[in-house]
């Protein structure tokens, strides 16, 4: 089964599925990008001739010493007051946006990425990440940029460090907690992979009561994401079997995402949140319908168990906004994808890592079993996901190809009844994903190396025409 995306995603020079994104001082992550983004943002947020306001968060990459003051210049520009924040997670981004009641919220992140790379995302004054619509037409201002007409001098905006962000962030942070939990005598490992929320996660989870053993909360412009974190988790997980804790947390850079370790080292990724933060809803009867949105990567195990219990699994795009178009269309409260992206809409309009990981510990507090045995019930089918590099633009797109489609074909047919594929291209990276999964490990392995080798080579062969 191929993914096949929006076409107009192809036409696009600067958004992908996340913002903007790319190596940090070569086009489009330049300081000259991030003037016109914040120039053509302030144009397409202003409305009326009352005073406009942005808030701009960062993670903690060198580049955004670079790309925050050139933001900030954009929207001075066309009079609007800039809010600075400093380094935040997104979901506080998200949050402060709407809570502060500004026209438009930033967040400077490559999320998961290495230092190298950074980007640009935007929320609209309800705190949700943009449409392809609306990142359509701040493009086409950006496009014309030159024929702009800049406030008076009057007229320009001005700049203000907001300095009890982190504390609004944090309150709200310990709201989604059951108050009648606690986290006393709960240790936990946590793993901020020197990003945004190095200061603020630890001591929400300390506030809450829980002795907590901090990684990654070292950030140096240059270490983010850097053999530590949500995509290296390895270290947190290790640390938790060295000192006994009960739950190990590793978030990634803009701390928008989770992976959780039980107390003997080890992963569960986002499908198994999903489904143990599903049922402690079902449970607790705080389920607005009786759906929950994944992705088309959300693995099929996954999809049994909410059968099994009267759920339906709604699949979405990959990409954390198409989740939430969905949970909007279809009224869920409920969404995440495997990397650990989850969103809960009864606390906020994006992911969190934090919030997610509290609610795991609320279901472990309130079964009174280990994480090791939370979702027991849940059986993931193997499942691989491997990646080609790809050059051209036009390959974006080649997983429509009559050759590659009739390949994708071939290998599910050797996958069986159970087994699957889906293509699609990475909206940060120039890669397609390979995704396959079936009940034979064996198999998979052998029709994903095959396919993956195949695809590799129609690639190559695609690009030199």
């Amino acid at each position: 089964m191929t993914e096949v995306r929006d076409s107009e995603m192809n036409k696009r020079k600067y958004f992908g599925t996340d913002g903007i994104r790319g190596r940090a001082n070569i086009y489009p992550i330049t300081g000259e990008t991030a003037l016109k983004v914040g120039m053509a943002a302030g144009k397409y947020f202003t409305t009326g001739k009352r005073r406009h306001h942005v808030v701009i968060g960062k993670d903690t990459r060198l580049s955004g010493y670079m790309i925050e003051p050139s933001l900030t210049a954009g929207f001075i520009s066309m009079g609007m007051n800039v809010y600075l924040v400093g380094p935040m997670p997104t979901p506080a981004i998200s949050m402060l946006t709407k809570s502060m009641r500004c026209d438009v919220g930033v967040m400077i992140s490559a999320s998961h990425n290495s230092y190298e790379d950074n980007g640009i995302k935007l929320f609209g004054p309800d705190g949700n990440k943009l449409s392809d619509k609306n990142e359509m037409e701040i493009e086409s201002i950006m496009d014309k940029i030159n024929d702009l007409q800049l406030v008076e001098s009057k007229f320009l905006g001005r700049a203000k460090r907001i300095d009890d962000a982190a504390g609004r962030y944090l309150e709200f942070i310990k709201s989604t907690f059951p108050s009648s939990l606690s986290l006393k005598n709960i240790k936990i490992v946590l793993d901020c992979a020197n990003g945004a929320a190095y200061e603020v996660a630890p001591r929400a989870l300390w506030e809450l009561g829980a002795e907590v053993i901090s990684l990654g909360c070292s950030p140096d412009g240059t270490n983010i994401n850097y053999n530590c974190g949500s995509t290296h988790p390895e270290m947190m997980a290790e640390k938790v079997k060295e000192i006994g804790a009960d739950i190990g947390i590793a978030l990634d850079g803009d701390a928008d995402r989770c992976i959780i370790s039980d107390e003997k080292g080890k992963f569960l990724n986002g499908d198994y949140l999903l489904g143990i933060i599903a049922k402690r809803y079902l449970d607790k009867k705080l389920l607005k319908n009786k759906n929950i949105v994944g992705t088309q990567i959300t693995n099929k195990g996954l999809e049994n168990y909410f059968n099994s219990i009267g759920l339906e699994l709604l699949r979405a795009e990959v990409g954390d906004r198409y989740i939430i178009e969905k949970m909007k269309k279809y009224s869920s409260n409920i969404g995440g994808e495997q990397s650990g992206h989850i969103i809960l809409s009864d606390y906020g309009n994006t992911g969190d890592g934090l919030v997610a990981a509290l609610q795991i510990i609320a279901c472990m507090k309130e079964q009174k079993l280990p994480v090791s045995q939370l979702g027991k019930e849940i059986k993931l089918l193997p499942q691989l996901i491997e990646s080609v590099n790809y050059n051209s633009l036009k390959s974006y797109a080649i997983q429509q190809e009559p050759k590659i489609c009739e390949e994708v074909l071939q290998a599910e047919k050797k996958l069986g009844k159970t087994g699957r594929v889906v293509l699609r291209p990475s909206g940060t990276e120039k890669k397609i994903r390979i995704m396959a999964e079936c009940e034979e490990e064996n198999l998979l392995n052998k029709t994903i190396k095959n396919l993956k080798s195949r695809i590799s080579t129609l690639i190559n062969e695609y690009e030199k025409n």
